[in-house]
């Protein structure tokens, strides 16, 4: 394209580059659809006028632009220029309802469902047209018809659509949620299904597991039992994707915020795993999540026993402060503390002692916790 002179109006005047799918706003302007909508996202200007645009406001697609800035390139391809396909017609509510309309239908259900997921999978925009076409109950409804069998037909596609507009769908979510208290059990069962070896399926289900219980009522996680923790532990070990261990640590850290969950977390060998996976897989969320769900279940005895029984605990603690976030650093604290306070024995006081924990002593204030043997630990320090 070197020597090419481009025609200024069929620029984008956000990106600079030449439209591909040119949109009008309501100020006139017109931008590269791509490009609007990004800058939609953190802005409700007109990024040339700087006059406010309206909430939601349409993008109206300049045809006449389009087809000239496609004649140019055509003429211009012996150049270098590439011609600019015809873009996508947006997604519309008729065509959503309409493919809602053949779930229903059972031979038409599969490629209803196998359209809606890939549809789903292209843009946040598609999304929020699903949901507000009221995709979002047909699809729960269709989930909980299929849990006899969680390898029919569409099952897979349903899953993946619920993953992706679920996070787009919250209210209505909440209230399925609450409609359907099956739904756990029945996402619990996807993970927990010997003959599923789909990591894609179950990466879905422990994504959709955690937006469940996000949006879940106090008396629905109190509900959870052994095997539903056992169940999420084992997610973690596995570490079947990196999307699939922070949906569960999510799961873990909202679900021991309840003091009778905790020792059901416990006891599902959490504290041993949480600290294997962070020896593993050291990364920043995931660190602030294992050190949060360490922290409540350190506030235990019987979670301060098992983070004790792991030979690399405290030195984990000490490796991790001052050098990942203030996050992590607040929580390691807190861990440290419990500790000190309530299960100082002479054993553990040496370890601190020997990975150097007592280089975080004075700026954290744990002085407070001293007892002779800590005196004399410092002294020695």
């Amino acid at each position: 394209m070197e020597g090419v002179d481009v025609p200024s109006y069929f620029v984008c005047p956000i990106s600079l580059e030449i439209m591909k799918d040119p949109v009008t706003v309501a100020t006139g302007i017109t931008y590269d659809r791509e490009s609007i909508e990004q800058w939609l996202k953190s802005s409700s200007d007109c990024p040339v006028t700087k006059l406010a645009l309206p909430k939601d406001t349409d993008l109206t697609p300049n045809h006449t632009l389009r087809r000239l800035i496609q004649a140019w390139c055509t003429i211009n391809a012996s150049n270098g220029v590439d011609r600019i396909p015809t873009p996508k017609s947006p997604l519309n509510k008729i065509h959503v309802l309409k493919l809602i309309q053949e779930l229903s239908i059972p031979r038409l259900q599969l490629k209803s469902l196998m359209k809606l997921a890939v549809l789903a999978s292209e843009s946040d925009k598609n999304r929020k047209c699903m949901v507000e076409a009221g995709l979002t109950k047909p699809i729960v409804a269709f989930i909980l018809k299929s849990c006899a069998e969680i390898n029919s037909d569409g099952f897979e596609e349903a899953l993946s659509i619920l993953h992706q507009i679920s996070t787009v769908s919250t209210d209505e979510f909440k209230v399925l949620v609450m409609e359907k208290q099956e739904f756990i059990h029945l996402l619990t069962r996807v993970l927990r299904a010997k003959d599923n070896n789909n990591e894609i399926m179950r990466t879905h289900a422990v994504s959709i597991l955690k937006s469940t219980i996000e949006v879940s009522s106090v008396g629905v996680l109190q509900k959870l039992n052994l095997d539903f923790f056992k169940t999420i532990v084992k997610i973690v070990k596995e570490s079947i994707s990196h999307q699939a261990t922070k949906s569960a640590l999510h799961i873990l850290f909202e679900s021991c915020q309840l003091s009778q969950n905790k020792l059901k977390i416990i006891e599902a060998n959490a504290v041993l795993e949480l600290i294997e996976l962070e020896l593993t897989i050291p990364e920043k969320r995931i660190t602030e999540l294992i050190f949060g769900i360490l922290d409540g279940l350190c506030s235990c005895a019987d979670g301060r026993a098992k983070f004790l029984e792991h030979a690399g605990g405290i030195a984990l603690i000490s490796k991790r402060m001052i050098r990942v976030s203030p996050v992590v650093d607040d929580f390691a604290i807190k861990i440290l503390a419990s500790i000190c306070k309530f299960s100082a024995r002479n054993e553990v006081l040496q370890e601190m002692l020997n990975v150097g924990v007592w280089r975080y002593w004075k700026p954290y204030g744990l002085l407070g916790f001293s007892t002779t043997v800590i005196k004399n630990a410092v002294r020695a320090f």
